[in-house]
Parts: C-alpha cells; structure tokens; sequence
C-alpha cells in the first residue's frame, strides 16, 4: 500500500536522469502543484549529489520571459553553443522559459 503523501505530494518534486545522471529538481511552493498561476515566476532547486555540485542549485524560472529574446551574445543557447541539459529539461514542461541560475554556474 503505497502511503497518499506518495501518491499526492505536497511540494513539487521530479525525479531527473539527465545524461545518466540523476538529481533532484524541486520546489517549495506547493501552489504550483495546483494552481496555472503560480507558474508565472517560480523558484526551483536542483540537487544531484554529484562531486562537482557542492551546494544546492537555486534556480528562477520565468514562464512569460522567452531565453531567445535576450541579445544574442546573452543567450546560452543560441546556436553554435549547448544549452545546458537542465535548462533543456525544464522547458520540456514550460517551454520556452527563461531559467536564470542566480550567480551558480550552470552545469548538467
């Protein structure tokens, strides 16, 4: 018997395996679990216990701020350079968002 926390989480939690790595990307905000609203601009936070992670990463998701919109010298992910595979995760559920790593480095 699988317990209802398990079933119905509280909080916002996706299990990733990105390039056969996995972490955990997660938020605190539990209306995000219920409410369109709440994904305007929300917070995020990734963990994947790797040796070269070595504090949780904070993440800012914008949902109405498209990345190719930036001037192009701005944007990761402009052509000829690679968009860090987290980032290309997150937009599988908000597409187009913009994802700021609030001074981290990005990684993944």
């Amino acid at each position: 018997q699988v317990s209802p926390g398990l079933r119905t989480p509280r909080l916002p939690v996706w299990l990733c395996s990105i390039p056969g790595r996995h972490g955990v990307l997660f938020g605190t905000d539990s209306r995000l679990l219920s409410h369109w609203k709440a994904e305007r601009v929300f917070h995020l936070y990734f963990y994947s216990g790797q040796q070269e992670q070595t504090q949780t990463a904070h993440l800012r998701i914008d949902t109405h701020s498209h990345y190719w919109e930036d001037a192009p010298s701005e944007d990761p992910c402009s052509p000829g350079k690679r968009c860090p595979a987290l980032e290309m995760a997150i937009r599988t559920k908000w597409a187009g968002a913009t994802v700021s790593w609030n001074g981290t480095d990005p990684f993944f």
